[in-house]
């Protein structure tokens, strides 16, 4: 029931009367969603241990995109162990990730290549080391990362996208020093 006044001296925008699911209740939820994943999907841990190890593996041997990981992260046992716990939480629902990728992503010198190129390495190394339904339950999401992710550094740029549209970065043309 939704109520508009409680009392004369307070005014509520609403109330719900019917409390709120306690955390058991929600944590039951949680578990029961991994667990028809993890039936369906055949997605586990141990698969996705090997598919951030085996990505950012190509990642790192890349000409593209390698460089730019490469001058930001020094030390890849941290970054690999924040990647398990999110890709644990994007194809899980484990919530176990807490972060906040899209602010870490807003300043890198990327765009829509970079995206693609990104997903092309991410969907071979899930089609090579993954089952076939697991490799598209991870595809589909990191597709849907991609965009996302392609839609806020095109913001943070000032430029806004349309629907089908794509973010390039604006090139700088060469010119010959002025004497």
């Amino acid at each position: 029931m939704l109520l508009g006044m409680d009392t004369p001296e307070r005014t509520l925008a609403f109330r719900i009367d019917r409390p709120a699911p306690d955390r058991a209740e929600a944590a039951a939820r949680r578990d029961a969603a991994v667990a028809r994943i993890r039936a369906e999907t055949g997605i586990d841990e141990a698969m996705i241990d090997a598919l951030v190890e085996g990505f950012y593996a190509r990642v790192r041997e890349d000409d593209f995109i390698g460089p730019i990981f490469a001058e930001r992260i020094d030390d890849w046992g941290p970054h690999l162990a924040q990647m398990k716990l999110f890709w644990s939480s994007v194809a899980l629902s484990t919530g176990v990730y807490q972060g906040r990728p899209m602010p870490k992503h807003l300043p890198l010198p990327i765009d829509a290549r970079h995206f693609d190129h990104w997903l092309k390495l991410f969907e071979a190394t899930a089609h090579e080391l993954c089952p076939p339904a697991a490799a598209e339950h991870f595809i589909v999401r990191a597709r849907r990362i991609a965009e996302s992710l392609e839609l806020g550094v095109a913001n943070a740029n000032g430029v806004m996208v349309g629907p089908g549209e794509r973010y390039r970065r604006p090139e700088t043309s060469w010119a010959p020093a002025a004497d």
